[in-house]
């Protein structure tokens, strides 16, 4: 019997589940697969979950009520020239950008807050202590 624990994906509330999943399937050029109620849209190298939720809020960023409580951050090789994908996909740009050097912060367009950024965590902090890269998955945004 195995002990070993294995993120598998994250899943994401929305009103309308297929219809966030075809949002990040098209700024990813991922392929979304579901209905209105449950749907996963699948990624190099990862698989995003969204559920329908009845009475569903958006989170209100950079804080309110609902707060954020995740976000997803997209690494990318130019913010300048990502920005319009996501913005003609139906994303929206927040006004309040801490990080711009590095880090932009879009709603989707229910409201979740995601990140296109230049800074790729894990590798980062493998490369900082020595530690093998084995994935170039994206990693925490320096918030």
């Amino acid at each position: 019997m195995s002990t070993a624990i294995t993120l598998d994906a994250v899943t994401v509330n929305a009103p309308d589940a297929l219809a966030l999943a075809r949002f990040y399937a098209e700024i990813t050029g991922g392929t979304a697969r579901g209905d209105a109620r449950f749907a996963t849209v699948r990624t190099p190298g990862t698989e995003i979950g969204f559920q329908q939720v009845d009475q569903f809020r958006p989170p209100s960023w950079p804080s309110g009520d609902p707060p954020m409580q995740i976000h997803l951050d997209f690494l990318v090789d130019d913010l300048t020239a990502a920005e319009p994908r996501v913005l003609a996909a139906g994303a929206t740009r927040y006004a309040a950008q801490p990080n711009a050097d590095h880090c932009l912060v879009y709603a989707d367009p229910v409201g979740h807050p995601f990140c296109l950024t230049l800074w790729d965590g894990a590798r980062a902090l493998a490369e900082a202590d020595g530690s093998d890269v084995s994935s170039t998955g994206v990693g925490p945004a320096r918030q």
